[in-house]
């Protein structure tokens, strides 16, 4: 199954353009289409009908990234999780978690690696105990809690 806003379909050839929106949008995403349109030598409507395709078709999404702690969220942590049975079933059950936000399927020593966001310990032992582990098909999990974010960027580019 793919992820929301992701199409199981070919992949979407993009344009050197339409490239150059996503990276100016990376690069800050309140940029006004009127400051894109001139970086990129389209006017302010066209950038405009351009993003909302690119929205629309799952390439993209323009969201705001918060640090978790300054909103309270102190403990977050990778889980690497092993599972016998449908590994997609158990990712679309993980996925289902609110404080979940992130699920791959993954190759090597686990099926699926989860990052969590809680506001503590305390909140990380109940989510482990009663809720992942209480998945069907779950083996086992080995929790890598987060000491501390050193790098968090979404301005790769397209390459």
């Amino acid at each position: 199954m793919s992820a929301p806003g992701r199409p199981s379909a070919k992949p979407i050839t993009l344009d050197d353009v339409s490239k150059a929106i996503i990276e100016q949008l990376q690069e800050d995403g309140r940029r006004s289409y009127a400051e894109i349109g001139k970086a990129v030598g389209l006017s302010e409507a066209a950038v405009r009908q351009r993003v909302q395709k690119l929205t629309e078709s799952g390439v993209m999404q323009v969201v705001a990234v918060t640090d978790p702690m300054q909103l309270g969220f102190y403990r977050q942590a990778m889980i690497g999780i092993r599972v016998s049975g449908d590994t997609t079933i158990v990712a679309d059950e993980l996925g289902r978690l609110p404080a979940v936000d992130y699920v791959v399927l993954t190759a090597g020593s686990f099926d699926l690696l989860v990052e969590v966001v809680c506001e503590n310990d305390d909140d990380l032992i109940e989510l482990l105990n009663r809720r992942i582990r209480g998945i069907e098909g779950v083996q086992s999990t080995e929790t890598f809690v987060y000491l501390r974010l050193h790098k968090q960027f979404y301005n790769w580019g397209t390459r």
